[in-house]
């Protein structure tokens, strides 16, 4: 009888996650497109979809951790992976993240063929300010979800002697691999000091990079935004290699395919698309392409600097990490497997001082970085 009454309080519940995350999102589609396209967001509307989109992200976060934990599908798919609660968390993470960056794409296409087609510098869309509003919660969700997910990782004895290994690296000590690390809820600020990285790239691009969508550029267009935007195309993709690690697939042909479209995608959207742009703006001034990267104000030049180093970084982990696949290393492929992500990744990825929303912009860093089982 108990169990009976747990299977309608479980089904209860994700009945009213499903309709809040559906209601959220289609409410915010209404404030975003009713619009036109030349108007500027206001204060009241952009407050709303901010919260309207940490309701939709928390909420499909707990939707697809509820089909996971509490259902029978859900039970049968984490005994055939063998997965723990943790790994449920982390791929609901992906998920997210993964969905995070369709919106963000689906934004880049509309600006990029509105804006990029009339005036470069002055031409607007008001999609491109209202997803910064919406999607600039993403990341303050995420910081949350990242520390649900080390909470729950942390249950596992393994994963918490890795944790105490990196800490113990960085402060000049060791530990044998017979000692022990009894299990203790980590603080938030024992993540934060954990993920140092990830974290700070979340905050500047949900918080430096939304500023300037939203008022530091003043009249500028957003054609270079637009693009920004499409950054995230890649991280669907590092999401997808993150969730077929954790189910132990890293040697099946779908690993060695998505692996192999993850590192053009973000060769093509996150290494190659700035330049590009660089060059829509070189040709709209009429000018050589360095002498107009060089008339760039100093603030947007450290932006962009801050922008692309992490991804040149990010992108020699998965390449390395691609090259011990291909070659047949016997260790299974560690390099962004089990927290591949983010940032888009850092997704996870990130727009720095362009956008309010991302990886994982980061989330392929974070995956990179942490290499986790």
């Amino acid at each position: 009888m108990e169990s009976i009454t747990n299977k309608g309080h479980h089904r209860r519940t994700m009945t009213a996650l499903a309709a809040c995350n559906v209601a959220t999102l289609a409410v915010a589609a209404n404030l975003a497109f009713s619009i036109n396209p030349e108007d500027k967001i206001s204060l009241k509307r952009g407050a709303s979809l901010t919260a309207l989109g940490l309701a939709y992200f928390a909420t499909l976060f707990e939707l697809v951790n509820a089909v996971g934990l509490r259902t029978a599908a859900g039970a049968r798919f984490r005994a055939k992976y063998r997965l723990t609660a943790g790994d449920v968390l982390d791929i609901s993470n992906k998920v997210v993240s993964a969905v995070q960056a369709a919106l963000s794409c689906g934004t880049g296409l509309v600006v990029c063929r509105w804006s990029c087609a009339r005036d470069f510098l002055r031409t607007s869309h008001s999609l491109s300010e209202a997803y910064a509003w919406f999607g600039t919660s993403y990341f303050f969700y995420d910081i949350w979800s990242m520390y649900m997910v080390h909470v729950q990782m942390s249950a596992n004895p393994e994963y918490r002697n890795k944790v105490h290994k990196k800490g113990s690296a960085k402060n000049g000590t060791t530990l044998s691999m017979g000692d022990g690390v009894p299990y203790t809820k980590p603080t938030f600020l024992e993540y934060c000091r954990y993920e140092p990285v990830i974290l700070l790239h979340h905050l500047f691009i949900g918080g430096f990079g939304f500023l300037v969508i939203v008022w530091l550029r003043g009249p500028l267009g957003d054609c270079t935004f637009g693009f920004v935007y499409l950054m995230e195309l890649s991280t669907p993709l590092v999401s997808l290699r993150g969730i077929l690690a954790r189910l132990r697939l890293q040697r099946s042909p779908l690993y060695v395919a998505n692996g192999l479209a993850m590192l053009l995608a973000f060769l093509a959207c996150r290494l190659l698309a700035l330049p590009y742009v660089g060059l829509l703006y070189a040709r709209s001034l009429r000018r050589p392409y360095l002498q107009a990267m060089a008339s760039l104000p100093l603030g947007c030049k450290i932006s962009i600097g801050i922008l692309m180093l992490p991804q040149f970084y990010w992108f020699y982990l998965m390449s390395a990490g691609a090259v011990k696949l291909l070659v047949g290393t016997k260790q299974p492929l560690s390099a962004g497997d089990a927290q591949v992500g983010q940032n888009e990744q850092a997704g996870r990825t990130g727009r720095a001082g362009h956008t309010g929303h991302t990886g994982h912009t980061g989330q392929a860093g974070r995956g990179a970085l942490h290499k986790r089982s």
